[in-house]
C-alpha cells in the first residue's frame, strides 16, 4: 500500500512539474516575442547608427521573421518525425504546395477571372484576390489533402522504404512547378518566372507593404503561437497518444487497438497543413513564389532542425529551428565576413553550411542524440542501455 502512494505522488510530481516547465518556456515565449517586436518597431531606429549597423548586420529583421517561417514548417514536421516517428525527406512539397496557393489566390495570376474577397489589392485588379487570412487556411487544407492522397498508398510501407517514397514526393512536386507553365496548355505555375507579387497583407485599417517588418513579424509569431499551441494540445490528447505509441512500438500498439493507418494518415495530414501555412507566410515575406526556391536541401534543413533541437518536444525544435535558421541565412556569412576580414582571408564560409551541419549532427548523434532539448520519453528510450547492465562493458 505504502509503495502504491509512493508511485502516485511521484507521478503527480513529475506532471506537475512538466506543466510547470511548459509554462515556463510559454511565458519565456511570449516575453521574448514582445521584446524583439518592441526593440525593432520602437527602439532599434532610434540607436546610433553603428549600434544600428550591427543589427542589421548580425540579426536584421528579415531574418528574424524568416526564422519563424521556419518554425512553424520545423513544428509541422515535428508531428510526422517526432510524434509519429514517420521518416519524411519532403516536406518542401507542402511548402511549395503552401507557397503556390498564395500565388494563386493572392495575385493577379489567373488574369482571365476577376475576384476579390476582403483583399488589399486595388478592385480593378484581375486575378483571384483572397484575404491572406483566408489562403492561410485554404493553402493548409490544399496541403492536408495531398498529404492524405499521397499518405494513403505509402503509410503502409516502414522505414527506409517510406523516407524513399516521401523523398520522391519531395523530388516530384518542385519538378511539376518548375515545368508547370504549360501542362496541356494550362499555365498553372508560371514555371521558373514564378509568380511575383503577391498581395500585401491586410490588419484593420492598414495595408503591410514590403517594409512593415514589425508587424509581418507580430503576423508570424502569432502564427507560431497557433502551432505551438495545437502541438502541445495534440500532444496531451488521445490522437497524440496514439501517435507516441506507434513512434514507440507500433506493434504493440496495433495490438493495443491503435488504428494504424487513420493514425499515421493523420499524423500526415496535419503536418503537411502546418507545411501549408507555413508556404503561405514565406510566400508573402518574399513578396512571391519561385520554384528554385524549393530544393531537396529545404527538407533536410528541416529536419536538422529537428533532430538538433530534440525530436517530439515542440520548445527544443522551435529553439533547433530558430538556431539553424539564424546560422543559414546570417550567422555564417556574417562570422565568414568577420574572420575573413580579420585575418585576410577570402573563404566562402557560407558554402560550407552543410558541412558544419552535417558535423554537428555527427556529433550530436555521438553524445547527444535526444537532441539539445530533448523530451523526457524519448530520452529515457534512447538510453535504455545506458546502464551497467548493457552490452557496452556490463553483464548479461
Amino acid at each position: 500500500m505504502a509503495i502504491k502512494l509512493r508511485s502516485k505522488a511521484m507521478k503527480k510530481d513529475k506532471a506537475l512539474k512538466k506543466g510547470t516547465t511548459q509554462k515556463q518556456w510559454t511565458i519565456g515565449f511570449l516575453i521574448a516575442a514582445a521584446v524583439i517586436w518592441t526593440f525593432y518597431t520602437f527602439i532599434m531606429y532610434r540607436l546610433p547608427f553603428e549600434i544600428q549597423q550591427v543589427f542589421q548586420h548580425w540579426l536584421p529583421p528579415t531574418t528574424v521573421n524568416e526564422a519563424l517561417v521556419w518554425v512553424i514548417c520545423a513544428l509541422g514536421l515535428n508531428i510526422v518525425v517526432g510524434y509519429a516517428g514517420l521518416l519524411d525527406l519532403g516536406f518542401v512539397a507542402f511548402w511549395a504546395i503552401g507557397g503556390y496557393s498564395a500565388g494563386w489566390f493572392m495575385s493577379a495570376f489567373f488574369r482571365q477571372v476577376n475576384v476579390h474577397v476582403l483583399t488589399t489589392a486595388k478592385p480593378e485588379t484581375p486575378g483571384i484576390h483572397l484575404s491572406f487570412w483566408a489562403v492561410i487556411f485554404i493553402g493548409g487544407l490544399i496541403c492536408a489533402a495531398f498529404g492524405i492522397i499521397i499518405g494513403a498508398p505509402t503509410l503502409r510501407l516502414k522505414s527506409d522504404y517510406l523516407a524513399l517514397v516521401t523523398l520522391g514526393f519531395g523530388e516530384i512536386i518542385p519538378q511539376v512547378f518548375t515545368n508547370g507553365e504549360n501542362i496541356a496548355g494550362f499555365n498553372m505555375s508560371n514555371g521558373t518566372k514564378g509568380i511575383s507579387p503577391v498581395d500585401n497583407i491586410g490588419v484593420p485599417g492598414k495595408a503591410l507593404g514590403p517594409f512593415d517588418f514589425s508587424w509581418k513579424f507580430f503576423i508570424f509569431a502569432l502564427l507560431t503561437a497557433m502551432m505551438i499551441f495545437v502541438s502541445l494540445r495534440l500532444r496531451k490528447g488521445r490522437l497524440g497518444r496514439a501517435w507516441l505509441a506507434i513512434r514507440e512500438d507500433e506493434l504493440a500498439a496495433s495490438m493495443m487497438g491503435v488504428p494504424l493507418m487513420r493514425t499515421k494518415l493523420s499524423a500526415y495530414a496535419v503536418g503537411a497543413f502546418t507545411g501549408g501555412i507555413g508556404g503561405v507566410a514565406f510566400a508573402t515575406h518574399v513578396n512571391g513564389v519561385f520554384a528554385d526556391r524549393f530544393n531537396f536541401s529545404i527538407s533536410i534543413i528541416l529536419l536538422a532542425m529537428v533532430v538538433l533541437g530534440g525530436m517530439g518536444n515542440v520548445w527544443g525544435v522551435m529553439v533547433g529551428a530558430l538556431l539553424v535558421a539564424w546560422v543559414n541565412s546570417t550567422g555564417l556569412p556574417s562570422l565568414g565576413e568577420l574572420v575573413n576580414t580579420t585575418f585576410g582571408l577570402d573563404i566562402n564560409f557560407p558554402s560550407y553550411n552543410f558541412l558544419l551541419f552535417g558535423g554537428v549532427l555527427i556529433l550530436m548523434m555521438l553524445f547527444k542524440r535526444e537532441g539539445m532539448i530533448p523530451e523526457s520519453r524519448l530520452k529515457a528510450i534512447l538510453h535504455e542501455a545506458d546502464d551497467t547492465s548493457s552490452n557496452l562493458g556490463g553483464h548479461h
